[in-house]
């Protein structure tokens, strides 16, 4: 299940590497084809705006983040920063306008058509010490001790073993360093029709853990000083919940204790 979880997720963000922001945001409800499929997610629905910090680059903001990491993540000039699930490149670029060019950002994806995409971004705006790498974030492809930050947008909630993420995560980092990446939980049960369904889960919903167990994996894997930076609720409008759920589904949902949240979350190694 988790390969086949993998291809799913694989397979959308192809898609919407091909869609600019626009179409992502305009299309009938989000995502990567609509209008014929009244299933789609909208993969825009957590986004921040990144419009005003420094670094931002229009051409790799496809508004598929759920916070802004690198305002939390105490990057320095001259630091090693891998971004995690870098898409065109929105994070990786904005880490780079604060190591400079003595630092280093490295940006690790398993969608072929997002890396040519933040490839191409990169060639455009001249930056040589920006790379992007195809890799597996339960497996990367990166030495011990190599970065001194580890920053992640909206990513590893699609990332089917946490654990072995959050591992690999505690092995790249440096001795000292850290990370901080925000992401989605929830509180409460998320209803069966929204756990069971491929769409929810590429679009970052089902995937998503309780936040507790969460902050438990981050432990576990031996990070230090962990902190929630931002918390805040992710409202799903009604259109999007009925494609899975029924009226009485959806009222029950409402009423229930359960909820979405985007979380930033920073640690230490």
């Amino acid at each position: 299940m988790s390969n086949e979880l993998k291809e799913i997720v694989r397979s959308k963000y192809n898609q919407i590497a091909l869609q600019s922001k626009e179409q992502n945001e305009t299309s009938c409800c989000g995502g990567t084809s609509c209008c014929g499929d009244s299933s789609e997610v909208d993969y825009t629905i957590f986004s921040d705006d990144y419009t005003d910090l420094e670094g931002y680059n229009p051409d790799a903001d496809l508004g598929l983040g759920c916070g802004l990491p690198t305002e939390h993540a105490k990057i320095n000039a001259g630091d090693t920063v891998i971004d995690l699930g870098s898409g065109a490149g929105n994070d990786a670029f904005v880490a780079r306008s604060i190591v400079g060019t003595k630092g280093r950002v490295l940006g690790l994806d398993f969608a072929g058509a997002m890396l040519t995409k933040a490839k191409i971004n990169a060639e455009k705006l001249g930056f040589t010490n920006v790379e992007f790498f195809k890799g597996d974030i339960e497996n990367m492809p990166f030495e011990d001790g190599l970065a001194d930050v580890i920053v992640s947008n909206c990513v590893l909630n699609l990332v089917p073993d946490k654990v072995k993420a959050f591992g690999e995560m505690y092995r790249v980092i440096k001795s000292g360093g850290h990370f901080c990446v925000s992401d989605v939980v929830v509180s409460g049960d998320l209803p069966e029709a929204l756990l069971k369904d491929a769409e929810m889960y590429a679009g970052c919903v089902s995937g998503a853990i309780l936040k507790d167990e969460y902050l438990e994996i981050i432990d576990r894997a031996g990070f230090k000083n962990i902190q929630v930076r931002k918390d805040k609720e992710i409202f799903l409008p009604d259109e999007i919940l009925l494609n899975y759920l029924s009226e009485k589904g959806l009222a029950e949902f409402r009423s229930s204790k359960t909820g979405i949240y985007s979380v930033t979350v920073f640690a230490e190694k």
